[in-house]
Parts: structure tokens; C-alpha cells; sequence
């Protein structure tokens, strides 16, 4: 803190907030950290003491996990040294995965906030300079910490956990389905009228081991053909299910054999509500496949459980500590230990 100033770091990975128009058809990444920020009214006003890093600058689709771990790591340390927050600033695509992932990577208490925009610098009304300043608000805001990383997009605070993008081109495209918002920041203050009970857990990231993990999304008429065919080549499986966790009874055997083999998490395809454990008791149902040995995600969405399930796998978890985590994660600790 320098002059009574909260230190943040910001880091930019390229995105729809960074892209311009060249030569030919549509825009792309071109601009740096330097000239996003320098976009933004009213930052100087901010009240923080501000440090800029490139990371890459490319679309959201084309960032990898060992680009996001390396963030996850930088991250860390800039918290580590004195850092009150840091402001990830990159394309809106895959938000709700790197959001995600930062949230399960990086231990301090300084809040994490990760950022884009809808509307690229050449239309009119771009988004990008109010959701940098918003987010630099909640990342230097006392009342942030200890919430893990924090999604701010439209002037909403959003739980990394929970957040989805919900449009394909709405400035207001980022919701929290089945939870809401967090937070808001009002007349450039942060205000929090909904507290996490608990931040996610923390996962240990392994460097350089190397796995797999298959997202499966269950429809109509599927007999397991297609499933059996994606497991011969991960090392993990998520299912995203019908309803509150159902299958085609065709798709049983498979699924059940594979359990036996890997882990296997079963979501909803909904996107929003838990996994049930005992309403229904026909085969396929969500009491079925749990007995069957699949893994209840609980209220995490297919991709924020695939995430977990490949953090997990790299550090070499067994079947009960993976059991144990999702039940954390996805919010059913208590409802287990009642």
C-alpha cells in the first residue's frame, strides 16, 4: 500500500475487450495492458496504486490449462507479496472456466476478479473500460476478501463457483443461474448483501502431470455408444444429465462399468439446481447411478465439474477424497452430515 493506496495487479490475456479491426473480416486481439487501461475514465480517481502485466494476448477459446495455471501462479505471488487484489482481465468465452480454476488454484484471501467485455472497442458503447473499473473497485474492496474469485461484469458480482455466460452477445450476458449475484457495485462503491458461507475449496496443482477429462452431455435416445467411445481416451468422465440426474436406461450398463474403471461425476444439463440422491429409484434415475458408483456433483455445473474433477486427478486423489470434495464444492457437506 502506497499513501494509504490498496496495491492491485492486473493481468491481461487478450479477449473480446482487447481486439480491434484489421485488414479483412472481424476483430482481433491487438491491444495491451497499457492501452485498455489507459481506455478507462475515471481510473485515476480510483484510489489504487496500479501495476499492469501482459500475460498473452489471444481470444478466450484459445487459452489452455497451462496458460491459466501459470496465471494461477503469478497471481499467488503478486497476493503473496503485498498485493490487497488482482483483476484478470481477458476474453468473456471461457470466464466461467478460468474464473473457476483460479478460484480452486489460489489460497490468499485477496479477492480475485476476473473480467472482459461483450462489445469490442470499435462498436458503440463498449463495455470494457466500466467492467475494468468495477473490477478494480471489488479487487482493491476490504469487504471482497476471503470470497475466492470473483466474476464482475455489468457492474454484478458474481461467485466463480456459480456464474455462467448465459448470451452469446448481451452486455448483461453473465448471470449466477439459481443463486443471483453476489454483489454490485453502486455509484463506485462495492456493496455485498449476499455473503458465501464458505469459499471453494483449495486443490494442489501438480506441474506438468498430464490428464484427461471427458464432458459427456446426455440426450435423447443415447444407448452409451458415444460415451463408451469418449472414455477409451480420458482418465475421467463428466456426465451432464437430465433433470436432477437421469440417464437412458440403454446408457446404464456402460456408465456402471465405467465407474468401476474411473471416476465419473454426474451433473445436470439444467443448469441450475443440485443432483438429487433418492427421488427416483427407476434404472437411469439419480438414485440408480449414484448406487452404480457415480459421484455426485451436487449443485456444480457440468463444466465447472470437469475442472475440478481434472485438478483432482492430476494430484492423484482416490474415489473418497474426490467423493469428499464434490460434496464440498457442490454444496452438500451438510446436507450429507445431517
Amino acid at each position: 500500500m502506497r499513501d494509504g493506496r490498496p496495491r492491485v495487479a492486473a493481468f491481461t490475456l487478450g479477449g473480446t475487450i482487447a481486439m480491434r479491426a484489421a485488414s479483412g473480416d472481424g476483430v482481433t486481439p491487438a491491444l495491451s495492458a497499457t492501452d485498455l487501461l489507459a481506455a478507462v475514465p475515471g481510473l485515476d480517481g480510483a484510489g489504487v496504486d496500479l501495476t499492469v502485466q501482459d500475460v498473452v494476448n489471444k481470444p478466450g477459446a484459445s487459452l489452455s490449462f497451462a496458460e491459466v495455471f501459470d496465471l494461477a501462479d503469478t497471481v499467488s505471488g503478486a497476493l503473496d507479496d503485498g498485493c490487497a487484489g488482482a483483476v484478470v482481465i481477458q476474453g468473456t468465452d471461457t470466464i466461467e472456466e478460468t474464473a473457476y480454476l483460479l478460484d480452486l488454484l489460489v489460497a490468499a484471501d485477496g479477492p480475485v476478479v476476473v473480467t472482459g467485455a461483450m462489445r469490442n472497442p470499435s462498436l458503440a458503447g463498449p463495455d470494457g473500460p466500466a467492467n475494468i473499473l468495477a473490477a478494480m473497485r471489488v479487487a482493491a474492496s476490504e469487504s471482497a476478501r476471503g470470497l475466492g474469485c470473483l466474476v464482475v461484469l455489468n457492474d454484478q458480482i458474481h461467485a466463480a463457483r456459480w456464474v455462467a455466460k448465459t448470451h452469446t452477445a448481451s452486455p448483461a450476458a453473465f448471470a449466477s443461474p439459481g443463486f443471483g449475484p453476489l454483489g454490485h457495485v453502486v455509484e463506485g462503491h462495492v456493496d455485498f448483501p449476499i455473503r458465501l458461507g464458505e469459499r471453494s475449496p483449495v486443490v494442489r496443482l501438480v506441474p506438468g502431470r498430464q490428464v484427461r477429462v471427458g464432458l459427456v452431455t446426455i440426450a435423447l435416445g443415447d444407448d452409451g455408444a458415444l460415451i463408451d467411445a469418449i472414455a477409451r481416451h480420458v482418465d475421467g468422465l463428466v456426465v451432464a444429465a437430465f433433470g436432477v440426474g437421469h440417464v437412458p436406461g440403454g446408457a446404464v450398463p456402460t456408465l456402471a462399468k465405467l465407474a468401476e474403471q474411473m471416476p465419473v461425476v454426474l451433473t445436470s444439463r439444467t443448469g441450475a439446481g443440485p443432483v438429487h440422491h433418492r427421488t427416483y429409484g427407476f434404472p437411469g434415475s439419480e438414485a440408480d447411478l449414484l448406487a452404480r458408483g457415480l459421484i455426485s456433483a451436487g449443485y456444480l455445473a457440468p463444466l465447472k465439474a470437469r475442472l475440478l474433477l481434472h485438478l483432482l486427478l492430476a494430484d492423484g486423489a482416490d474415489t473418497t477424497r474426490i467423493k469428499e470434495t464434490f460434496a464440498d464444492a457442490g454444496g452438500l457437506t451438510q446436507r450429507n452430515t445431517r
